[in-house]
């Protein structure tokens, strides 16, 4: 896997800030649920990492599937126009999620290792001898 030059891998990192930022924004805004369920809901995308228990492409499919902007921008929108805002603050809260993901480095992945992302290499895969 080639490694992205270092300038692009800090703008995905500051565009992964910039939607964090604009989700903890809007959630607070709009959002009809506390901070509490708030917490408790932006654990739940990392629920997908079980599917590593299985092997590396059902866990990096199941990741994907739950990191991905797609589900919460959909939602997001079922929301605005049919849904309300519970299904509104879900997606705020998911897009959080994605969002500091993408800003710690953690990136889509790919089905080789659990430590190859689109980002590159994280944990013992990023550092010499892993």
């Amino acid at each position: 896997m080639t490694e992205l030059p270092g300038s692009v891998r800090t703008l995905l990192r500051l565009e992964g800030l910039a939607v964090l930022l604009a989700c903890l924004a809007a959630y607070g805004q709009w959002a009809d649920r506390g901070w509490g369920f708030f917490v408790v809901v932006f654990l739940l995308p990392d629920l997908s990492m079980l599917g590593y228990l299985s092997n590396p492409q059902v866990g990096a499919a199941g990741y994907n599937a739950a990191h991905c902007y797609v589900g919460p921008v959909l939602l997001g929108a079922a929301s605005v126009l049919w849904l309300g805002q519970s299904g509104l603050g879900i997606a705020l809260i998911w897009g959080a999620h994605i969002g500091l993901d993408r800003m710690l480095g953690y990136g889509l992945k790919f089905s080789s290792s659990f430590h190859a992302t689109h980002l590159g290499a994280i944990g013992r895969a990023r550092r010499p001898g892993g």
